[in-house]
């Protein structure tokens, strides 16, 4: 039988990134996404019992890593500045495409960039971004269509098509 720890260490190496990535689309900073990925893992370890026995210990990760963006979002200290500069390493797709939604995403207010990402990169149904950020149903609904049609408005034509295609 493996410790709860090394069972913990395990899905933390496999979990990492895609929690990192996640948090950085949120908040376009990669220090903050380092600390909010270090937070909700933190989290996790010390609910791990709990954690371990969910369907989906990633989706359980997740959520902690979601209600801990907002919440930093609702503190006085996150009013910090960020520089704007980007890593050097793009992360799959064009390099083009990918600062384009990033800075969209960028201007949607963050509940509406939470249900963008959940529903549309992390391919959550509707039910389980309500769940996962505390929202009924039909909120989830309404903001996505508002925060679809708003980044509709805030890209160009032109790069429109790149998403279609």
């Amino acid at each position: 039988m493996r410790s709860h720890d090394s069972e913990f260490e395990e899905f933390a190496r496999a979990s990492v990134e895609r929690l990192r990535s996640s948090a950085f689309m949120m908040c376009r900073d990669w220090h903050l996404a380092q600390d909010l990925t270090q937070t909700a893992l933190t989290k996790v370890y010390v609910a791990w019992r709990r954690a371990a026995q969910a369907d989906n210990t990633f989706a359980y990760a997740q959520k902690i890593l979601f209600r801990a963006y907002l919440d930093h979002r609702r503190r006085r200290s996150s009013t910090e500045a960020v520089d704007g500069q980007l890593p050097e390493v793009a992360r799959g797709g064009t390099l083009d495409l990918r600062l384009t939604m990033l800075d969209a995403l960028s201007r949607l207010p963050r509940r509406d960039r939470a249900i963008v990402i959940l529903r549309y990169f992390e391919d959550y149904s509707v039910e389980q971004t309500a769940e996962i950020l505390n929202l009924t149903i039909s909120v989830v609904k309404t903001q996505t269509r508002r925060a679809l049609a708003r980044l509709r408005e805030l890209l160009a034509p032109d790069q429109l098509a790149l998403f279609a295609a």
